[in-house]
């Protein structure tokens, strides 16, 4: 089975960074793509980042691009969210997910990075940004 563990979240004031960490394990497939979301309170699931894992594609969601960074260390099976310059409004709980096709492709960049076609979610890590 494939297991996600997300963690780095907590709380900072508006311009600080955190940074992710989402830690894979039970991944066999030959390819695959990892995604960050996240949800605020009555809010959809928005796509904020994805990364394949064969050919190294990276899309970002136009929220978060200049701001936020996706990195993987597949020795540690380990993809990253770096997140820079935080504003109150990206408050919300932080998931990773994971998908056995290699969706951080041109479909995702033209129509977004899409919830409902990753099969396999993390418990969520909660980021607090305060004014």
């Amino acid at each position: 089975d494939v297991q996600l563990q997300a963690s780095g979240g907590g709380k900072v004031q508006a311009g600080g960074s955190l940074r992710l960490s989402c830690v894979a394990s039970g991944l066999t497939y030959d390819d695959y793509a990892i995604a960050w979301f996240r949800q605020a309170p009555g809010k959809e699931r928005e796509g904020l980042s994805c990364i394949n894992s064969r050919d190294n594609n990276i899309i970002y969601g136009g929220a978060v691009k200049g701001r936020f960074t996706i990195s993987s260390d597949n020795a540690r099976n380990t993809v990253y969210l770096q997140m820079n310059s935080l504003k109150p409004e990206d408050t919300a709980v932080y998931y990773c997910a994971a998908d056995p096709r290699p969706l951080c492709d041109r479909t995702a960049q033209e129509m977004g990075i899409r919830f409902y076609e990753y099969n396999d979610w993390g418990q969520g890590t909660q980021v607090t940004v305060s004014s």
